[in-house]
């Protein structure tokens, strides 16, 4: 499972490099990585990549309104695959999102999932309220003071790897 490290480098790079793209296209190649019903994955084709966020351990594009939401679980991985090259992972990609600026290609926007139960997901949302009900409320381990950390591990009666681990006590920690 990416963790926060992993979390900020995708979101850094994917700003970095998809950051204003057009998304040209949405290709879902297996029914179960969506969840949700609406807004449709078509409408979100033409749209402008304007923001990238983290929502607990999901990572959310935003095309200033709707946003698409991806959760990786435990064996998924992005991969930006150059113009005109087919992403690699072959059977295991789930998701493709070509990206152009310009009118020019810039990649390819792949999900893959290695493994063999196919556990990631993607959500697609209308706007910053439905953003916010995926996200389970975590505090960010990154910007806490020892005060805070020590009030959200009194808060439940858990072990201390079980309220770590919890993502409605802190954000992206998961099972480091």
């Amino acid at each position: 499972m990416p963790e926060a490290p992993d979390l900020i480098v995708y979101q850094e790079r994917l700003r970095a490099h998809l950051g204003d793209c057009l998304l040209e296209e949405v290709r879902i190649h297996s029914p179960f990585l969506l969840r949700s019903v609406a807004p449709f994955s078509c409408d979100l084709v033409g749209q402008a990549l304007t923001d990238v966020e983290l929502v607990g351990k999901r990572i959310a594009l935003g095309f200033g309104g709707p946003w698409m939401v991806i959760h990786l679980m435990i064996a998924g991985r992005l991969r930006l695959a150059p113009p005109g090259k087919k992403p690699k992972g072959g059977k295991n990609v789930l998701l493709e999102l070509p990206f152009a600026r310009d009118g020019e290609p810039v990649g390819t926007l792949a999900l893959t999932e290695m493994g063999s139960k196919k556990r990631a997901s993607l959500h697609l949302v209308p706007d910053r309220t439905g953003l916010e009900e995926l996200d389970p409320g975590g505090l960010d381990p990154l910007h806490l003071d020892q005060a805070a950390c020590a009030e959200v591990l009194r808060r439940e009666n858990h072990t201390l790897k079980r309220a770590l681990t919890d993502p409605r006590l802190f954000a992206r920690i998961g099972n480091a």
